[in-house]
């Protein structure tokens, strides 16, 4: 879970999550979801040319059924700078309408000539395009919504490089304990059982402790070679001293659970202060063996299948008001585990 924890702390993937994150958030749940696009004052300038020949052809059509000048131009306009085209592909190819109807369309729209048809010896002026349809405000919409992507966007991505710049320049928080306990655990050597005659461990783990992880609790799981689960181990903080935070350890305390056994057996691992202290010693008992914690100190946990030899890899003290060596500044222990035989 710590590892999971201070990998999002990099400025980097945490940047990259975010920006994945409000890209979910205003794509998929915002903009088709909650509020989806809805297309509005589309007109016949935006169909398809095929579309646009069906739409003329219509409106010649009604032109020859109510004679209504006014209203085939208004039909004729909305198709935009495409109309002469739209009707000259009309007049090519009428489909069932007739010549002098495309004719007198053509007549009532541009005043004589069918228009964008060039006479023989005559030039026809260029027709001005009509407005858009929906009028200055849609477009001005249509315009305004690219360029406010694009701003956020460029925002985002500023942001990014902002926290990789800060990040390669010093100005990144300072390692968290978990993470300073993580990278010694990685740097910590492991003991070799096989080169020294030994038979090799089933499973091989590595937990560290720095002052001030105060939820410091590792646990891992034990499996067969098969992948069978047979049980877990772990250590965490069984003891503290004073009071205030950070806290001060003064006491792990090393488990093994074995799912063919009835009980989970514990032992103590103490500061040389709380070793020499009766009254804490027998305290700490009702957990478990209390053992003096010494770098290289190896300690035997049996169930009725499993045996685990935990290791104190590396230790130190920390320095304060309260008695010396009764606090661990640092601790990293290792843990073997075997089937029982």
């Amino acid at each position: 879970m710590d590892a999971y924890r201070d990998y999002l702390e990099r400025p980097l993937v945490a940047g990259i999550i975010g920006l994945v994150i409000g890209l979910i958030i205003g794509w998929f749940i915002i903009g088709w979801w909650l509020w989806p696009v809805e297309y509005v004052g589309a007109g016949p300038s935006d169909l398809r040319f095929d579309a646009k020949v069906e739409y003329l052809r219509m409106a010649m059509q009604a032109y020859a059924q109510n004679g209504d000048a006014a209203q085939a131009s208004a039909r004729y306009e909305a198709l935009g700078e495409d109309a002469g085209e739209v009707f000259n592909a009309i007049a090519a190819d009428p489909q069932g309408l007739s010549e002098q109807l495309v004719q007198s369309f053509g007549a009532a729209v541009l005043a004589g000539a069918p228009p964008g048809v060039t006479q023989p010896g005559e030039q026809v002026q260029p027709t001005a395009p009509p407005e858009e349809v929906g009028g200055a405000g849609g477009g001005f919409l249509r315009t305004l919504w690219p360029i406010l992507c694009v701003v956020v966007l460029v925002i985002g991505a500023v942001l990014i490089v902002l926290f990789i710049m800060r990040g390669r320049s010093g100005g990144i928080a300072p390692a968290t304990p978990a993470m300073q306990a993580q990278e010694a655990a990685r740097q910590a050597e492991w003991t070799d059982y096989e080169s020294s005659g030994a038979e090799p461990p089933m499973a091989q783990y590595m937990a560290s402790y720095q002052v001030g992880d105060d939820l410091f609790d590792d646990s891992f799981s034990i499996d067969s070679p098969a992948g069978e689960f047979l049980g877990e181990c772990g250590v965490g903080i069984s003891e503290t001293i004073g009071v205030g935070d950070p806290k001060k350890v003064s006491a792990f305390e090393v488990w093994l659970f074995d799912k063919n056994d009835i009980q989970t057996v514990t032992k103590v691992l103490m500061s040389a202060h709380a070793f020499s202290d009766d009254a804490t010693r027998q305290r700490l008992e009702a957990k478990g063996e209390p053992v003096l914690a010494d770098p290289g100190k190896e300690v035997v946990l049996e169930t009725q299948t499993i045996q685990l030899v935990a290791r104190v890899v590396d230790m130190a003290y920390g320095e304060g008001a309260l008695p010396p060596e009764s606090f661990f500044d640092r601790f990293i222990i290792e843990l073997a585990v075997w089937p029982k035989v």
